[in-house]
């Protein structure tokens, strides 16, 4: 018998569009990061912006006090491009007119006692095209590309929404612990409480009998 030709598995004709997808879905230059703002604080961050690029700010407080910050942007020449002051979250844009350095600060200087947790997305520039020559294009996108591109659109809202969640999730979090302080340290006051009044119970009943003995005594001597 002769040998039988070897069988290799059939790649997907999608595979290699997902793959594509997968390396030339860049996204823009920024940092994500959560960090701790102590009270009557302001903290600072900065990002050197070219002329034209897009800035993309979202911000949240996940815990601390009523979950409320200040919020500025200014651009290199020290212009406020954006100010919102004891905002829970929000989401700001703006297309950078001068190049040089903005500064992004959170202030938390209205509060004396409570120290927040804050989370931010910043992002500058604007997402590549997808597909080589997307913008440029002339005919329409074959049933393939416009696959690939609904694709990478589904994976970004998920990416999102990922993010929402998470930070939803701390944030209630956040809220529960501070809640199961609250109510152990109630349940101790109350424990302690109801010991102390039935101690002042026995006590006091004690009392009645005791001088009720003494009175019993002085009588018959």
């Amino acid at each position: 018998m002769g040998n039988a030709a070897p069988r290799f598995a059939s790649v997907p004709p999608l595979l290699p569009l997902l793959l594509l997808l997968l390396l030339r879905a860049e996204r823009p230059q920024g940092a994500e990061l959560t960090f701790e703002l102590p009270d009557s604080a302001k903290q600072c961050f900065h990002q050197d912006v070219e002329r034209g690029a897009r800035l993309s700010l979202d911000y949240q407080v996940i815990s601390g006090g009523h979950y409320d910050v200040d919020c500025s942007v200014e651009d290199p020449l020290g212009n406020t491009v954006y100010q919102e002051t004891r905002k829970q979250y929000d989401s700001f844009t703006h297309r950078a007119d001068v190049q040089g350095v903005y500064q992004f600060c959170f202030s938390n200087e209205f509060s004396t006692f409570s120290h927040k947790i804050v989370y931010f997305d910043l992002q500058v520039g604007d997402e590549p095209p997808i597909l080589p020559n997307m913008e440029n294009r002339v005919t329409t996108l074959t049933q393939m590309e416009s696959a690939c591109v609904t694709i990478h659109e589904a994976l970004r809202t998920v990416v999102d929404s990922q993010t929402h969640y998470r930070l939803r999730e701390a944030q209630d979090r956040t809220r529960a612990e501070d809640l199961h302080s609250r109510v152990s340290y109630w349940s101790l006051g109350e424990t302690i409480a109801l010991c102390v009044v039935s101690v002042s119970q026995v006590l006091l009943l004690k009392s009645f009998f005791t001088e009720k003995s003494r009175i019993n005594q002085a009588a018959h001597s």
